[in-house]
């Protein structure tokens, strides 16, 4: 999409006119953005990093926040340990 170096609020708002989801590994976001102000839905994900071996396993999860989440919310996702 050619965002790269895109601040956070500038990148919600981007991202809010393109998509209904915002998938993101950056678990500061949330703290950092009044996410209910933009029309978006957020789906953090709590990895231990972000390589793909690592965030992989975390496909049937996101599929599923994706059928249920809302507009102007956030779902963290984690796996059981």
């Amino acid at each position: 999409m050619g965002w790269a170096g895109i601040k956070n609020g500038s990148l919600m708002k981007l991202a809010e006119a393109a998509f209904d989801v915002f998938v993101t590994v950056d678990r500061n976001l949330s703290f950092q953005q009044n996410l209910p102000s933009y029309d978006i839905a957020v789906i953090v994900i709590r990895s231990v990093s972000n390589r793909y071996q690592d965030l992989a396993p975390f496909g049937p999860k996101v599929l599923e926040a994706i059928t249920n989440i809302k507009p102007r919310s956030a779902t963290v996702l984690e796996l059981d340990r």
